[in-house]
């Protein structure tokens, strides 16, 4: 009796930590990027300043001084920018209020999804249409969807894992697509890597090129049950790397905070980038030598595995 307790709570215990992995994830994705529009302008913002967007807002009778503002007021572009921040911060709240019971708080958390999508989009648009901007943000777009499904189906339900490995194939072969220079590798990889380390460009380069090639072998190797585990080991620990790369870069001691409000928000928005990964090695690790149970029930409240 003592020992099926014992097996019991352990089953408890491994749920409530790969759940609070996706929440951690879900909250950072949300909270970054509601700090780089409530703080910051998004860079991606720039396609709003645009003929086509002010033709568009004339017809519902805005002006130019009502469209861009006049200085002292805000126009419709910086009001759009600062709604869009606030519902950020209410998808960053629903990530650790959400619960299986509350049918509302999860239609809010799933629809949240579709302001991590815009901002896909946006970017997608800017880059002047390059595939790669919108394959990497896959995992970011799936994270309040993969935390639903955790919630609703089991934190270790068949669909929850599978939406999980899609999450991180899209993550890293978006990355592997640019850096192995099938698409024109953004300027930013090299010199945050010569920033880093202090090489020359052709070292940068070619350490950003072998970085891609090993994006594209954790998504092989994903598909293949005896490596997977350490693939996904691998991910974890490179989209922390990465991630990190931007303030390690950008942050400086002669900077204002060190720099740390305009480049840290961009390491926690990219949480999912190593977080997704680290719910599917614990997850492996947790299930390996046991003999996988197939359930569709759902965790209740978190403390239930499926």
């Amino acid at each position: 009796m003592q020992s099926g307790e014992t097996t019991v709570g352990t089953g408890v215990w491994q749920t409530r930590v790969l759940t609070s992995c996706l929440r951690l994830s879900v909250f950072c994705c949300f909270a970054g990027w509601a700090w780089g529009h409530l703080y910051w302008e998004p860079s991606y913002s720039s396609i709003l300043w645009s003929d086509v967007t002010f033709e568009w807002s004339q017809n519902f009778g805005y002006s130019w001084d009502d469209f861009a503002g006049t200085g002292a007021n805000d126009g419709l572009i910086q009001r759009c920018v600062r709604w869009m921040g606030w519902l950020l911060v209410g998808g960053a709240i629903l990530s650790f209020t959400a619960r299986r019971s509350s049918w509302m708080q999860l239609g809010l958390l799933s629809t949240s999804a579709l302001l991590l999508l815009a901002i896909a989009v946006a970017k997608y648009i800017k880059s002047e249409f390059e595939l790669p901007v919108l394959v990497e943000q896959g995992g970011q777009i799936l994270s309040p969807i993969l935390l639903v499904m955790a919630l609703t189906l089991g934190v270790r339900h068949r669909m929850t894992v599978i939406t999980a490995i899609v999450a991180v194939l899209s993550t890293f072969a978006g990355h592997g697509l640019y850096a192995t220079g099938v698409w024109t590798t953004p300027a930013t990889f090299i010199g945050m890597t010569r920033a880093i380390f202090g090489w020359d460009y052709d070292s940068a380069k070619l350490f950003v090129n072998v970085a891609g090639v090993l994006d594209f072998a954790v998504c092989c190797g994903l598909l293949i049950p005896f490596l997977r585990r350490w693939c996904v080991l691998y991910a974890a620990i490179w989209g922390l790397l990465t991630a990190a790369a931007r303030p390690v870069a950008g942050m400086g001691w002669d900077l204002n905070y060190w720099g740390a409000d305009q480049f840290l928000h961009e390491f926690v928005y990219r949480a999912p980038h190593f977080l997704i990964p680290l719910f599917l090695f614990l997850h492996w690790s947790f299930t390996q030598g046991q003999h996988p149970v197939a359930s569709s029930a759902p965790a209740s409240d978190d403390s239930r595995s499926a």
